[in-house]
């Protein structure tokens, strides 16, 4: 299976690029985001390669069916809603 990367809304703080960095490399986000803030006191560039990424790089799809093995004709399960 081919890796793809997105912006993860889990965990998130400003857009998920971070998030989604550490889950793509598969290492913990706390590094990401300390090797992330380095780079924007020590030069300035993290914070336009953040804006771009968060701009080009895709959203995490949110999986709405279940996992559920009972549901056999695979019916939505969308969380509830606030109205």
């Amino acid at each position: 299976m081919k890796k793809k990367f997105y912006r993860v809304q889990e965990n998130k703080i400003l857009c998920g690029v971070c998030t989604g960095v550490a889950e793509y490399f598969d290492i913990d986000v706390t590094i990401v985001r300390i090797l992330w803030a380095m780079a924007v006191l020590l030069g300035g560039s993290g914070i336009l390669l953040y804006i771009v990424i968060a701009l080009i790089a895709p959203m995490k799809p949110i999986d709405y069916y279940s996992e559920d093995t009972n549901n056999s004709n695979n019916t939505p399960n969308y969380p509830d809603s606030d109205e």
